[in-house]
């Protein structure tokens, strides 16, 4: 082989995913948005409360759909079957 490879912990090291360093540096972040940013965000959920809306009335018009689709198939199949008994 060539050369040694690096073990994980030298690749990883400190200061990853749940150490207090991360965690720190990550709530830093979080405290350091402007109000420029809190539009952004504002923003951002109406956008979503929009796209909620959307995909809630799509949601219902397609279960309706399904909901009358049922129906008629069944109705159609009692039919087929009276039709057979009938004769």
């Amino acid at each position: 082989m060539g050369g040694k490879a690096p073990s994980w912990s030298d690749q990883w090291g400190t200061g990853g995913f749940g150490s207090d360093e991360y965690e720190d540096s990550d709530m830093m972040k979080k405290n350091d948005k402007g109000s420029a940013s809190g539009k952004k965000m504002a923003d951002a959920k109406a956008m979503a409360s929009v796209g909620m809306d959307k995909a809630k009335t799509a949601a219902v018009v397609s279960a309706q759909k399904v909901k009358s689709g049922t129906s008629a198939g069944f109705k159609w199949v009692k039919n087929q079957v009276q039709k057979r008994t009938s004769k």
